[in-house]
């Protein structure tokens, strides 16, 4: 019903009718806007909403749900979604509100990442600190993208086992604290502040030098 709506009002739809394949095609498909449902075959709506929201932040995502109590609402909205309606809806209401959603055309998915002297490019996969490369391995690569898009936000242990390694880890795993201690090694400067601090009891904070530009 959707597809045929908004296809009549001029809007070119591709869809999916679990979680994994929409969270693959938000990312991977150059769309402009998502409408997500909470309640999903495979992956949970607010799942597919994290991983949009690691791969592409700027994507505008407006949820789609029969649930309409506040404690859905809110985590919704803390998820990272940028509008929330319920069903049944008004489809008038639901142009308007993409309407208003895609008319930030200043989000397109930038190819590169900066922090002050550190700078990512995603294409070519190469990170540079000041004028020195860096090497990096993938996963190390994957945490420095996750931290970076994340400026300032404290991001707990857990968060970032969903984010880069796709899955739940044993609660007693240090994997997190290893790979962090590795960004360390690769990235800080003797007698500077850590590009990562931890924050105790609750995870860690990519702090970018102050006045410095980031993008995501």
């Amino acid at each position: 019903m959707l597809e045929r709506g908004l296809s009549a009002h001029g809007h070119r739809c591709i869809s999916a009718d679990n979680g994994d394949d929409g969270a693959r095609m938000a990312v991977e498909e150059d769309v402009d806007l998502v409408l997500l449902d909470i309640m999903l075959p495979g992956l949970s709506g607010q799942e597919v909403l994290k991983r949009i929201r690691f791969r592409r932040p700027g994507l505008p995502v407006l949820m789609l749900t029969a649930r309409d109590d506040m404690p859905n609402k809110v985590g919704a909205l803390d998820g990272g979604a940028d509008d929330y309606m319920t069903k049944p809806f008004a489809f008038e209401e639901l142009l308007a509100r993409m309407r208003a959603l895609t008319r930030r055309a200043d989000q397109p998915h930038s190819s590169k990442l900066e922090a002050g002297d550190v700078h990512v490019d995603l294409l070519s996969r190469r990170v540079r600190r000041g004028e020195k490369t860096v090497e990096l391995s993938a996963r190390e690569f994957e945490l420095l993208e996750y931290f970076m898009r994340h400026p300032g936000q404290v991001l707990s242990r857990q968060q970032i086992l969903t984010a880069i390694w796709d899955y739940a880890f044993d609660p007693g795993s240090n994997v997190v604290d290893v790979y962090v201690r590795y960004l360390r090694r690769k990235l800080d400067r003797r007698a500077e502040a850590p590009l990562i601090s931890t924050v105790r009891g609750a995870g860690y904070r990519f702090e970018p030098p102050k006045d410095a530009p980031t993008n995501d």
